[in-house]
């Protein structure tokens, strides 16, 4: 339905222009913005809750849509095709799945590093110990997510590849389903998923980001909308910046604001997951997206990226000098 709708809005203006109207509908068009989140978009999701950026944007005419993603992959490609303007944050990884398949992005903010946003987890009666342990098992996973990224590095750290293991490649709400009812031996998936996983299933963590991945999350927009629009990307910036620093001032007030939206978890197990979140947004540097071709030299060894790509080929928006 999103595609379809979308996909049909180049003809409906032609239309309406026929009728009279299409300068009225184009203008429309052009004070709108399109963003798109997931559950873990947390700054983004608080900003929309808070309604803070739609009333400073709304000063400069521009109107806000929301469109809400299960996992950062069919967001990007959301993203790619023009059915929204900007993404929130999404894994290091999923970018360079975009990259990849073409896409015509540009990075313009990420979050610092928080590898302990992500995990392998086991049930908490599992015979799993260690990471060699994972060989011959079947583990749920999101493709393009960072915990993607997390289970490639954690086999390559055993001496063991993807072919020593059954990948189940499920959102997360699927993966969920599967590690409760037994149906995988782990999951790797990210917070607020850990943490929930942690407090509701007694999942036990096999292992973690430290010392695997550093798990940076990436802003980006459609690189069109990023040189017609720099002074939305500079508001937006300013936002999540100030959003970031104050999620991390205010963790109790912040968990019981978050809870609803992010399935009803109560205000500890919120509080838990932002606890292993930076939050620290800062400019996309050249040295963020060094790790960026790591990660995709990774993909591509592994057979699952097509060809090689130079990260650094992505063009970097910078937010002008405060």
């Amino acid at each position: 339905m999103f595609h379809l709708i979308f996909g049909r809005r180049g003809g409906l203006l032609a239309l309406l222009f026929v009728l009279g109207i299409g300068m009225q509908a184009t203008a429309w068009a052009e004070t709108t913005l399109r963003i798109g989140y997931q559950k873990s978009s947390t700054l983004m999701s608080l900003l929309k809750l808070q309604g803070t950026l739609e009333q400073s944007l709304a000063q400069q005419g521009v109107k806000i849509s929301w469109y809400e993603f299960s996992s950062g992959l069919p967001l990007l490609e959301a993203l790619n095709i023009g059915n929204v303007d900007i993404s929130a944050d999404v894994a290091d990884t999923v970018p360079v799945f975009a990259q990849a398949a073409g896409a015509d992005l540009t990075y313009f903010a990420r979050e610092e590093p928080s590898p302990d946003a992500q995990a392998i987890l086991v049930p908490p009666d599992s015979p799993l110990k260690t990471l060699a342990d994972l060989k011959g098992k079947r583990i749920a996973v999101t493709k393009a997510a960072g915990s993607h990224y997390l289970l490639i590095a954690a086999l390559e750290k055993a001496h063991l590849t993807f072919k020593d293991i059954t990948p189940a490649y499920l959102t997360p709400a699927d993966g969920l389903a599967a590690f409760q009812t037994g149906k995988v031996d782990a999951w790797v998936t990210w917070e607020p998923f850990v943490a929930s996983a942690e407090r509701r299933q007694h999942a036990r963590v096999l292992a973690g980001g430290q010392g695997l991945a550093s798990y940076q999350r990436y802003y980006l927009s459609s690189s069109a909308y990023a040189k017609q629009h720099p002074e939305v990307l500079a508001l937006i910036y300013r936002q999540l910046t100030q959003a970031g620093v104050w999620i991390t001032a205010h963790p109790a007030e912040a968990a019981k604001l978050l809870g609803p939206l992010w399935g009803n978890l109560d205000a500890a197990t919120v509080e838990q997951a932002n606890g292993h979140r930076s939050y620290r947004v800062v400019p996309v540097t050249r040295d963020s997206l060094a790790e960026q071709q790591r990660i995709a030299d990774a993909f591509t060894q592994a057979g699952l990226l097509p060809k090689r790509i130079d990260a650094q080929a992505v063009p970097v928006w910078q937010p002008p000098a405060s």
